[in-house]
């Protein structure tokens, strides 16, 4: 499991391990809805039923919870990445995994995480800042392997085949493929309504914006 969900003391008990995830649940939600500067430590603690100076026996202060929600989030994102290429046989269905997990890490139920930390990673300090990047190295490596295997046997992009730098450039093809996919964070709203992009058919939508289907 996460980091994020050891306790801050080995002899800490279950109920406070328990408090301490629910602080860091409640908040990513706040963040998400109010934004984080919006939001107060009062806020977070009523949200959970705490007192308003409860979260402090947790986190020396918001900018730490902060960061246990970014890192609750990539640690999350990690693990469901890895569920979903185990489950995927060929790179074309690796890439869909990849998509898919991606637009449900954003748009969940409950999956308010790696919104926050689009939202508002200025709101860290530095220090705070390298140890996200830390976990998130981790996290974007995934996405590199697969892309660059894509890249290589030219699924991926329409000049792919006969560009060789085009082929080599994995960060830029991982920071495209990404980024259009986080930008949904800003528009994109579940709707049960007959006849509106579900997420299944946003990732198909996707998937042949990016990937060489005749190559299939």
């Amino acid at each position: 499991m996460s980091d994020t969900s050891a306790p801050r003391s080995l002899s800490d008990p279950p109920d406070e391990v328990n408090r301490r995830q629910a602080l860091i649940r409640a908040s990513a939600r706040l963040f998400r809805e109010q934004g984080y500067e919006a939001t107060t430590v009062r806020d977070i603690a009523g949200a959970v039923g705490m007192r308003s100076g409860s979260p402090f026996y947790h986190f020396k202060n918001k900018q730490e919870i902060l960061k246990a929600v970014m890192e609750e989030g990539l640690h999350q994102g990690y693990e469901r990445t890895v569920a979903a290429l185990a489950q995927a046989s060929t790179l074309q269905a690796q890439f869909r995994a990849l998509v898919r997990t991606q637009y449900g890490i954003l748009h969940d139920e409950g999956s308010e995480f790696i919104a926050v930390l689009l939202y508002d990673w200025r709101s860290l300090p530095p220090e705070y800042k390298q140890e996200i990047i830390e976990v998130k190295d981790r996290y974007d490596a995934l996405w590199q392997q697969t892309l660059q295997a894509l890249l290589q046997a030219g699924l991926l992009g329409a000049n792919a085949a006969h560009d060789a730098s085009a082929a080599e450039d994995v960060k830029m093809a991982r920071l495209m493929v990404m980024g259009a996919i986080n930008f949904t964070a800003t528009w994109y709203k579940k709707n049960p309504v007959p006849g509106h992009m579900d997420l299944d058919a946003l990732t198909d939508r996707t998937v042949r914006f990016f990937m060489r289907m005749d190559n299939a």
